[in-house]
Formats: structure tokens, sequence, C-alpha cells
């Protein structure tokens, strides 16, 4: 297969899909990789270790669209990339389908196959390509939002770890997942007070036993949100629904409880944002006040930490990637149902259900696209 690696196009996206130590990989498969120029410079990777490893350097997304049966990106495809989606490639990124009604509808227009990172699923339920991206920005949500707490950006001036004589912060995670709860790690370490909001009692119990003490694993209800919602000084939305919009569970109401320069860092947002209030930003221009609340609501952070980011990312996605080059899409999909899990759009038609919702469109099962029971 011939396998293309693009250059991102999102606002200060510097991640790349793959690290040339993953080209190599491909390439020792028998498969053709074309790279973008200066698709790695983000990451710290240059054309000459990709010709290197193999890969064949490309001048221009179009040759890349043009040329490869599957395509791997980091971030959603844009508008100006539409119309270079061919029928029946395989592209492969996150999609975030749900919450962009433009980009679902060009993917089915297009014939292509979707392949979404982030609804891989295993068996036990678990998200093998969303997890390294999800550690990233769970870490980076307190980072970020200790930044934005400073008074020169108009927080309202305080320490998350405080000082000896002066009170510590308060941080309240909602959603207890990868993201929160690298978020309670982070705020933890940095000596805050963490709020960790869950609706899994048997999530909560296993938090309560491995948390650091500093961190109080709470149920989750609209009641003890508005509670800790009012002693806040840093929110971090880390609430997902695979492949769904996410649910609103912090109201334009509830910001009347906050105090004001209190900090929103809603890493939702890909999935539509917990946070009614929330609307995407970018790192160039990366928050806003509502009604005295500052909101984070950056759609690609570890794009900040591309280094980090890409090789984490290829470690996870490599393995998939072969599968799908060395068997066809439609075999791998028969063969690993963590991959057909993955299909979100196939040759015009919604395969996940979560997609199919959020738009009221019509979702037909995979095995009806493939024609044939793929095996479970």
């Amino acid at each position: 297969m011939i396998v293309g690696v693009l250059k991102e196009i999102k606002t200060k996206e510097n991640r790349v899909a793959m690290t040339p130590a993953g080209v190599e990989q491909l390439v020792a498969h028998g498969h053709t990789v074309g790279v973008e120029t200066l698709a790695g410079e983000g990451s710290g990777f240059t054309d000459a270790q990709y010709e290197t490893a193999g890969a064949r350097i490309m001048a221009s997304p179009k040759q890349v669209y043009g040329q490869c049966a599957m395509v791997m990106k980091v971030k959603e495809p844009l508008p100006v990339e539409f119309p270079l989606i061919r029928k029946g490639q395989v592209v492969f990124t996150y999609f975030h389908f749900a919450a962009s009604a433009e980009l679902t509808r060009a993917l089915i227009a297009s014939g292509a196959t979707a392949v979404a990172y982030e609804t891989v699923e295993k068996a036990n339920g678990s998200l093998p390509l969303l997890t390294p991206m999800s550690e990233v920005a769970g870490k980076m949500a307190v980072h970020e939002g200790a930044k934005y707490l400073e008074k020169i950006y108009g927080g309202k001036g305080k320490l998350l770890g405080g000082v000896p004589g002066v009170d510590c912060g308060t941080v309240l995670v909602i959603g207890g997942g990868i993201v929160g709860v690298n978020a309670a790690k982070i705020a933890c370490g940095l000596g805050a007070k963490v709020y960790l909001l869950d609706t899994n009692l048997e999530r909560l119990r296993y938090l309560s036993d491995v948390m650091p003490p500093n961190c109080f694993p709470v149920v989750s209800s609209p009641a003890n949100i508005r509670k800790y919602l009012q002693e806040a000084d840093l929110v971090v939305g880390a609430v997902l629904i695979p492949g769904a919009t996410a649910p609103r569970l912090v109201t334009r109401d509830m910001l009347k409880l906050m105090k004001k320069g209190t900090v929103i860092v809603d890493v939702a947002i890909d999935q539509g944002g917990c946070v009614e209030t929330a609307r995407p930003t970018t790192h160039d221009d990366p928050i806003y006040e509502v009604d005295g609340i500052i909101h984070y609501c950056v759609a690609n952070m570890p794009g900040a930490v591309s280094m980090t980011s890409t090789i984490a990312l290829t470690n996870a996605t490599l393995p998939y990637a072969l599968q799908i080059a060395d068997k066809g899409i439609e075999s791998a999909a028969l063969e690993n149902p963590e991959i057909a899990k993955g299909i979100n759009i196939m040759a015009g038609k919604v395969t996940y259900p979560g997609v199919a919702q959020a738009f009221g469109l019509k979702y037909t099962p995979l095995e009806k696209v493939l024609g044939r029971k793929r095996r479970t």
C-alpha cells in the first residue's frame, strides 16, 4: 500500500502523524510511504530523516492525497482539503465528527473510509489511540489553567500550590477518565486541593485507593458540580462519550456561582465541550471571558508539546496502520474489531452510532457496508 503522511495545517498544530521510526517499520513491511515536505518540522523531524527511513518526500497535500491509498493525519481535514479526498481512500486521523456537521457531510460525500483514532476501542472499553493524547491534554490542562490564573491574564492571581502561611488553590476536575486522572495528578503534585468527579462508583473506589491524599473523588451530580464550582479556582472539563457529543454539565447559569477570575479548561471541546459557554479557541488566541470567568478551549492542546505528542501518538497508531496497510481496510476491519470500531464513515454511509445521532443521520451497521459478517 502507498501510505501518505500530511503536514498539519490547523493553527499552531506542530504534531505529525508518523515519526521516521514509524516510517521505517512501514517500509520494512513492503509499503511505500510518502511524506509531505516539512511535515515533521514542528516535531523536530527533518525531511532528510524521513528519507533515511525510506520515505519519499512529496511536494504538496494534493500529491499526497492524489497518490496514497491511506492518508494519515493528526487533526481532522479542514475545508480546503475536502476536495482532495478520494472515493475509496482511507483517511486515518482524529476526526471528532460529532463536533462538526460540515466535516461529517464532506466525508460522507467523498466516498472515503474515515477511520477515527478516537473511536478505535478495545474489548475492555479502553481507547488506545485516544489515551496518549488524553494523557498529554490532562497534564497540560493544569499547566495552562495555572498560567491563566495569573492576574496578568485576567485570572484571580492565585498560585495553585500556595506557599507556607497561604492557602492552596482548589481544582475541580469533572470526569475521572484518562484526562481527568492526569489533570488531578498534576494538580495534586502542585499542592492544590482537588475534587475529582465521576459517575461510576467502582471507578471512584479505585481512584480513592490510588490517588494522593489531597485528591477527593466525589460522585458527579448537578448538585455536586454546583457545590464545588463555588470553591474552585480552576475547573477542568474532562468528560468523554466516545464518538458522541459531550454532555453539557456546566451551564451558563452555573457561572454565576463561581468567583471572578476562575479559569475553566474544557478539554472536551473536541467533542463540543462539556461547558455550555465553551467554544473552540486556538493556540494563537487561547482564552476569552464570559461573566468574569476565563475560558481556555484550545481544541488541539497536545500540539503545543509536539515532540512528546508525536512520539506517543506513533507508538499507539503504528500497529493499527500496519494492519490496515498489510491487509487492506476491509480485511483489517473483518479481522480486528478494534479497527472496525474506528470506522465512522465508509462508502458514503455513517457506521458509528454516535455520529449519526449527533446530526440525525441514518446509521448503517458496518457489516452491511462490508457485505459480510466481521469477526467478533
